[in-house]
């Protein structure tokens, strides 16, 4: 009867949105408050924050290993294709599961993205309302169904 309880409840995981877009920012925070299960988001605004995070370095010392990431492609500073390329060569921050989440549709970015071993390709809807569902629907996926490695 435990097991049955402790299944019920997911534990809420660390996620790291690597965004540099502040409407989609507020809009990913906002699926997430409003979402049963309330997991830590934490936000970098370009690519090499989202390294310095996984890596621990600078301001990051003290940063979690995340459980899932967000990752943006078009980003500031470090492109989230060379983000990915870096998280996935590394044997410390490869079993992070990855999900880009970007406005672009173009088929080369994903086969780009897959091939570099993203977990999931997702295209933002434009939309508020289902930009909101797309993200729950991460985060429950996530939380809920995949068995994800604790770091």
């Amino acid at each position: 009867m435990s097991d049955d309880l402790t299944r019920a409840v997911p534990t809420p995981i660390d996620v790291l949105l690597v965004e540099d877009d502040p409407g989609d920012v507020l809009m990913t925070r906002e699926a997430f408050e409003d979402n049963k299960v309330a997991n830590n988001l934490h936000v970098v605004s370009d690519g090499a924050k989202a390294l310095e995070f996984l890596r621990r370095e600078g301001d990051y010392a003290d940063a979690p290993t995340p459980d899932l990431i967000l990752l943006d492609l078009n980003l500031p500073r470090k492109d989230g294709r060379e983000v990915l390329s870096e998280i996935k060569n590394d044997p410390a921050l490869r079993t992070i599961p990855v999900v880009v989440l970007t406005t672009s549709e173009a088929q080369e970015d994903v086969v780009r993205s897959y091939s570099l071993h993203a977990n999931a390709y997702v295209t933002k809807p434009v939309d508020f309302e289902r930009f909101i569902a797309v993200v729950r629907q991460i985060d429950d996926f996530f939380v809920s169904v995949v068995k994800l490695p604790r770091h």
